[in-house]
Formats: C-alpha cells, sequence, structure tokens
C-alpha cells in the first residue's frame, strides 16, 4: 500500500501547488499532520516529499516545517519586476487594458514557444500597460493552461497576468532574451508610437521543474524603460 499510497499524497500536494490553492510560501501540513490524514508512516511521507523537493517546488526547512518554493530567476543582473509595482515605484500613476483574451489549442508556433509536444490548451493575452497616462508596455503572453488551469477563471480584465501569476504559480526557473527591435504596426499603434521607432523587447520563459508555464514577449518605447545592473570584478584565480 505505501508503495501507491507516498506517489497518492505527492500527486495531491503537486495539485494544489499547481492551481495556485497553495501560493508561493505557503506552509504545507506538518510531516506528522499528514501521516495523521493519510494514516501512514513518517517515510511514506518522505517518500513523497522529497521529490517534490528535488523539483524545486517545495522547500524543506529544518524546525520551520515545508513550504511552497518561492521564484528564483536564473540571472542575477537582470531582474525584470512586476509591471505595476514598478510604474508605481517611479511616482507615476499606473493603468491597464486587456486588449484581447482567447483560450484554445496552441498552435505549432505556439507549441513551439512553449516547449509541448502536442496541441495542448493555451490563454493568450494581449495587454497594454500605461505609465501617466502613456503607453509602457505591449505585453503578449501565453499560458499553458495544462500547467496552470487556474488561469482561465481568473478575470484578467482587472488583474494583469504577470502579476496574477507572481502571486499564485509557483515557478522554479526563468529566461530572459533582450533584443531592440522595430515592431509591426499594429504594435506601434498600441503604444502610438511611429514604425520605425527602436523599441526595447524583453521576452522571458518560466518553467516549473520540467514544466512550461507561461511565455511573454513585452514591447517598451525605447525611451520608456531601461536596464541597469551594478557589479564588481571577480577575483582572478590563482592559476596554480
Amino acid at each position: 500500500m505505501d508503495a501507491t499510497l507516498h506517489k497518492r499524497i505527492r500527486s495531491e500536494i503537486s495539485d494544489r501547488i499547481r492551481s495556485g490553492t497553495w501560493p508561493p510560501g505557503h506552509r504545507i501540513p506538518f510531516e506528522h499532520e499528514l501521516m495523521a490524514a493519510y494514516g501512514c508512516s513518517r517515510m511514506t511521507v518522505n517518500k513523497a516529499l522529497a521529490p517534490l523537493a528535488e523539483a524545486g517546488l517545495i522547500v524543506r526547512r529544518r524546525k520551520l516545517g515545508t513550504f511552497v518554493s518561492r521564484p528564483r530567476i536564473h540571472s542575477v543582473v537582470v531582474d525584470i519586476p512586476d509591471i505595476p509595482a514598478e510604474v508605481t515605484g517611479r511616482g507615476e500613476p499606473y493603468a491597464y487594458e486587456l486588449l484581447s483574451r482567447r483560450a484554445r489549442p496552441a498552435s505549432p508556433q505556439e507549441r513551439e514557444a512553449l516547449g509541448l509536444d502536442h496541441a495542448a490548451p493555451v490563454l493568450a493575452l494581449r495587454c497594454l500597460h500605461r505609465a501617466g497616462g502613456r503607453p509602457f508596455a505591449l505585453e503578449e503572453r501565453l499560458i499553458n493552461l495544462e500547467a496552470t488551469p487556474a488561469a482561465e477563471r481568473v478575470d484578467f480584465a482587472r488583474t494583469p497576468p504577470g502579476s496574477w501569476l507572481l502571486g499564485h504559480v509557483p515557478w522554479t526557473e526563468a529566461e530572459h532574451r533582450i533584443s531592440a527591435a522595430n515592431v509591426a504596426r499594429a504594435t506601434a499603434l498600441a503604444l502610438a508610437i511611429a514604425p520605425t521607432a527602436a523599441c526595447l523587447v524583453l521576452e522571458r520563459q518560466t518553467w516549473r521543474g520540467d514544466e512550461r508555464i507561461t511565455h511573454v514577449r513585452l514591447t517598451f518605447p525605447g525611451e520608456a524603460y531601461d536596464l541597469v545592473a551594478r557589479f564588481a570584478p571577480q577575483a582572478p584565480v590563482d592559476p596554480r
């Protein structure tokens, strides 16, 4: 029985994390509470929790308990904050508009962006962020609904998707790609800029273990956003 029970415990904990029922930082039940709930031994509970910790979904802290992992970013040089917090932190009024929303099977191009091997359901969102009344960023986002089914029930007309994901969906890795580009006419119109204007494009992908959660493309007018990194030279390596 223990051979299958630990898999059931692991699956149920994973499902609560994936659905957002247990958000980042949430303390999951103590081991003795899980033992009582499932009528099993401490060894069975450990077998259930160990793979979740290895996958980065949970963090086990001695004497404190076990918690749903908070996100960490691969790059220590570039950290892209939540856009509403970024705008208000600059002392400017923030506004947001959902331009389009559509749940459907992923297209071949979207499957490639999300690393999917089949036409999984995705939520495609297009949003405009404003700072001080001016367009600040155009967000084009894909959410993998197999990985994050709760996203389909969220009113993204009121809540920016990036803010919701940061607060409700734990992830273990992120990758950023930064480029300068001239953009398509539709993007230029949304940002109220000339089609020939230079823009900063940030693409981000996030994972939870081996599962891709979201892919987002953020396009900023060139004068609206800059990236700053502060660092010191590393000590020279001793060749001996």
